[in-house]
């Protein structure tokens, strides 16, 4: 367990956590501390990572936030956020997922990756960020927010885990032959289109966005492992969800992904 923090990394970590367990969301940090800085806000995040990983759960991947130049500006920020993902996030394709376990989820389209060959800068270039990735997948993020009403900054999101909750993922796609740029998507709720976009909109491509989180892992001593998904970012805005929805994603030349919100009670 994490122990060597300043008493207020831990007690705020502590409410995020609790949040979480009792499915109560919580008023922003920045309410009570807005002197909080973005270094501040990944230690926090390191230690409910690390109070996870003590609990049994594993690291299977990073997921990425804040990847379009619009929601960028809107947060005032001038990069993306980044946090983890952990095997007991991840739902089948096509299976149920209980919105009762989530506090407020929100759903999005997404490329995701699968990692090859470990990767860490500094000075990773998206042409080697392709490279060290053997396969792309059709995604959904089911983001979640233990802040109330996502009345989130940029501080509150990256302690939050970068607001992560569940994923899906569809079947992986060798990577070559076509422009992950191009590559569109179709966002469905209940059978209904509701939503549309590309590649291109994470960070001009989804790939740079794998060396981005490469080249700032590096900074902290860290990497990509073979293996790890990584998500790259929403190709559109996020939806709201509610029990009983299906929600797909239809990609072109990736296949599609859904996932249905039972309303089952909480496990």
């Amino acid at each position: 367990m994490p122990g060597a923090e300043p008493p207020v990394i831990r007690d705020l970590a502590d409410r995020l956590w609790q949040a979480q367990l009792e499915r109560i969301p919580i008023d922003p940090l920045t309410r009570s501390r807005p002197d909080l800085s973005v270094q501040d806000a990944y230690a926090i995040q390191t230690h409910n990572v690390q109070r996870r990983i003590a609990a049994g759960a594993a690291l299977r991947g990073r997921k990425l936030g804040l990847t379009s130049p619009a929601m960028q500006e809107l947060l005032g920020v001038s990069e993306p956020t980044f946090g983890v993902l952990f095997d007991d996030m991840f739902v089948l394709d096509g299976a149920e997922t209980a919105h009762a376990d989530l506090l407020q989820p929100r759903v999005e389209g997404e490329i995701a990756f699968r990692m090859g060959a470990d990767l860490a800068g500094p000075g990773v270039s998206t042409a080697q960020a392709l490279a060290a990735v053997d396969a792309v997948l059709p995604a959904i993020e089911i983001g979640d927010s233990r802040i109330v009403d996502w009345r989130i900054r940029l501080v509150d999101t990256v302690a939050d885990n970068a607001s992560s909750g569940r994923l899906v993922v569809g079947n992986p796609v060798t990577t070559g032959g076509f422009d992950l740029r191009l590559v569109g998507m179709l966002f469905h709720r209940n059978g209904v289109a509701i939503d549309s976009g590309a590649g291109a909109a994470v960070l001009g491509h989804p790939a740079q966005a794998v060396a981005w989180l490469a080249n700032r892992l590096g900074e902290l001593g860290s990497r990509l492992r073979a293996g790890d998904i990584v998500l790259s970012g929403a190709l559109h805005r996020m939806v709201a969800v509610r029990p009983g929805d299906v929600v797909r994603a239809e990609f072109a030349h990736l296949g599609s992904v859904s996932v249905r919100f039972s309303n089952r009670e909480p496990t």
